[in-house]
């Protein structure tokens, strides 16, 4: 059986685990937000620092499904997927690139901007922080498609796949938001009843199972 075991929320300048909110922000600017998840969290990752808001806000979403979980111990690094989503794919990185050539007489393209215009690059920073190695996919959708997401994982399982890395990461001018959740085959795990099926009902359900405080 395919099931979800872990799941993070990022939204509203809170950050939700499991349904319960662990963190919130009075921060007005994204970045500010971004470096107090980081350090609430206690991650010290250096090469967190030159990313752009987009892959920071995937990476920590996903340390936050994965705290306490020894999913990453349990399970092939090689045989451990991602598979993510956004509606807007690498655009807000696209437009800082777009400015740094707009101007033909002070043309100065940055290749530490240009390394983030797709939007797998997400994909890039949370493999190599785990070293994962397996079957990755990055899907751009008008908005979080629960079905593409839970078919396509599958999709893995039924092949040489035993875990994956799943969600919906997007930065868009102010607008943000992370949902991940962590999918494993759960027939030998006996010891965990809060496991949940991987199905297209259940990702909806706890998408929207976080009561935001406004």
């Amino acid at each position: 059986m395919n099931s979800i075991t872990s799941y993070a929320h990022i939204k509203h300048n809170q950050v939700s685990v499991n349904g319960t909110i662990v963190f919130q922000s009075g921060a007005t600017a994204l970045t500010d937000f971004l470096m107090e998840v980081y350090k609430a969290i206690g991650l010290n990752y250096p090469k967190f620092h030159k990313m752009d808001a987009q892959c920071k806000l995937g990476v920590l979403c996903t340390e936050y499904a994965l705290q306490q979980t020894g999913f990453l111990e349990s399970h092939s690094l090689q045989q451990t997927a991602i598979v993510l989503s956004n509606a807007a794919s690498s655009l807000e990185t696209d437009r800082q690139h777009q400015q740094s050539i707009a101007d033909k007489s002070n043309y100065f393209p940055s290749p530490a901007v240009f390394v983030y215009t797709l939007p797998n690059i997400i994909i890039g920073e949370i493999a190599i922080k785990h070293k994962i190695t397996g079957e990755n996919a990055f899907f751009v959708s008008e908005k979080p498609d629960a079905a593409l997401l839970v078919n396509y994982t599958n999709a893995l399982f039924a092949e040489q796949t035993q875990a994956a890395i799943s969600g919906w990461v997007e930065v868009d001018g102010d607008a943000f938001e992370a949902f991940i959740f962590l999918a494993e085959n759960t027939e030998n795990i006996n010891k965990n009843t809060n496991f949940k099926p991987l199905n297209q009902i259940t990702v909806i359900e706890l998408y929207n199972q976080t009561k935001w405080m406004h």
